[in-house]
């Protein structure tokens, strides 16, 4: 299976994608990038006319301008039966709103926070599937691949639902 990457410039930091031609497959902070993400041998630079890639800037455009997008692009999500089912429920917080580790693993039956978070640690998607909403006990912001100051930027940008941006962003693909 061929796998295709794209990048995005944010304010918050460039942004790479990974898609296999109809789906994303990942989405990292270009500077963050962890084991679970695809490496560049595994990857071919994706072509402007893949719809995948579009669609997925188009979400990153209307997010980063502050504003609630109305789609998910398809996604392509791989992993444990467990990590699985904990993705899935990260996809229902909603825009604007956290939920702590421990109500999560509530919410899906599990007994541990820690596995929890484990599981959302490893989220391939990040803001598409929105593991920044996680937060710790009392809110505590804790445990984001892509650093705590992102996390605090996006939540804070969810919470004014205004633009962090001060400029329109365009999708830019290298």
């Amino acid at each position: 299976m061929k796998s295709y990457t794209s990048h995005y410039r944010s304010p918050l930091g460039n942004i790479a994608l990974a898609t296999d031609g109809t789906a994303l497959t990942a989405l990292w902070f270009e500077d963050r990038i962890q084991v679970s993400f695809p490496t560049s041998e595994s990857l071919h630079t994706a072509t402007d006319d893949l719809p995948i890639v579009t669609e997925v800037c188009r979400w990153l455009d209307i997010y980063f301008d502050g504003r609630v997008p109305d789609f998910t692009p398809p996604l392509l999500l791989h992993g444990s039966e467990f990590r699985l089912k904990v993705w899935h429920e990260l996809l229902t917080i909603p825009y604007g709103h956290t939920l702590t580790y421990g109500s999560l693993a509530r919410r899906i039956g599990c007994r541990s926070p820690q596995a929890v978070g484990g599981a959302v640690g490893h989220n391939p998607i990040a803001l598409i599937v929105p593991c920044h909403r996680v937060v710790g006990a009392g809110g505590a912001l804790t445990g984001y691949a892509a650093g705590l100051g992102r996390k605090a930027a996006l939540l804070n940008m969810e919470a004014d639902k205004q633009s962090i941006c001060k400029e329109p962003i365009k999708c830019h693909r290298t």
